[in-house]
């Protein structure tokens, strides 16, 4: 029996002595986190210490959600990269980047030694910045005093995300942080540069104005939306009121010419069934056609 484990042990150690001896190398990268503008070139560097006469392999990956998918994998690239890539000695030069290259890479160098199997990665950051496109602005055309009013302005293509600001008459607003010009002002809204929209809580007819909205986050030129107007007007009571007062004397009106008419006989005159049901067929289509006049004639009179 000890004579058994004498030789699984001897056995054991011959196979770790035979075993190529693996131990890590330093690998290196100029920029951890690297930044380039959209169709520009971007530089991913990896360098290590290795001598010149030495045998290498080295592999590049992107690591992404769904998995790892090789980048440059035996002397060639593959996948977007193939005609836009070359290497810079174990770095890789991207010419042309897009918003899809951007992500997370990873350099991978192998060697082999009299020592053994040596290896060695770096991780690096790649960002593609994107210039704003034209944002999508929503104003109202007209609105009431005092009634709450909410303008808009949007673009999703810039990366990072894009800042905001709203002008009136071409005069940039000011944000309300409630010291110092803003304060002094008077502001009766509020400008939100992250989300882009413009609030008034009680709009007056000093708000009254050309409006546009300006995208920027710093990458290229700015872009801005068309310009337009809103119109405030005070709601006008009296007209309201004496509107109010027709519409009801006509509708009385309405009512009182259809009697007057079923009762004079001026409609077809048929059987006691038919005459019951051509009344009530009457009166409704009068009723609502005095109802529609006096709709488009109050409505007309509230925009006045």
């Amino acid at each position: 029996m000890a004579s058994r484990s004498l030789r699984l042990l001897l056995l054991l150690c011959v196979g770790l002595l035979s075993y190529p001896d693996v131990s890590g190398i330093s690998i290196e990268t100029d920029n951890k986190n690297v930044k380039a503008e959209e169709f520009k070139e971007a530089i991913l560097s990896c360098k290590h210490k290795f001598s010149k006469g030495m045998s290498l392999r080295i592999e590049w990956k992107k690591i992404q959600s769904q998995g790892v998918s090789f980048v440059y994998y035996n002397s060639e690239f593959t996948g977007d990269l193939r005609g836009r890539a070359e290497m810079l000695n174990t770095g890789i030069r991207i010419r042309n980047v897009t918003r899809r290259d951007s992500g997370t890479y990873r350099c991978e160098i192998s060697a082999k030694s009299e020592e053994g199997q040596r290896l060695g990665e770096a991780t690096i950051t790649l960002t593609v910045l994107v210039a704003p496109t034209t944002p999508v602005c929503e104003v109202p055309s007209s609105a009431m005093t005092g009634t709450v009013v909410q303008m808009s302005c949007k673009e999703t293509e810039g990366s990072p995300p894009s800042e905001y600001q709203w002008y009136k008459n071409g005069v940039a607003l000011l944000e309300k942080t409630g010291t110092g010009s803003a304060r002094a002002a008077n502001i009766t809204y509020t400008m939100n540069k992250k989300s882009g929209t413009l609030l008034f809580n009680t709009v007056t007819k000093n708000d009254t104005g050309e409006y546009f909205c300006e995208a920027s986050n710093g990458i290229g030129l700015s872009q801005k939306c068309s310009v337009k107007r809103m119109q405030v007007d005070d709601l006008n009571l009296s007209g309201i009121i004496v509107a109010v007062v027709i519409v009801a004397l006509v509708m009385v009106l309405c009512g009182l010419g259809v009697f007057y008419a079923q009762k004079k006989g001026y409609f077809a005159k048929e059987s006691s069934s038919q005459k019951k049901t051509n009344y009530q067929s009457t009166s409704e289509k009068a009723s609502l056609l005095c109802s529609l006049v006096c709709f488009r004639y109050l409505q007309s009179s509230l925009h006045l």
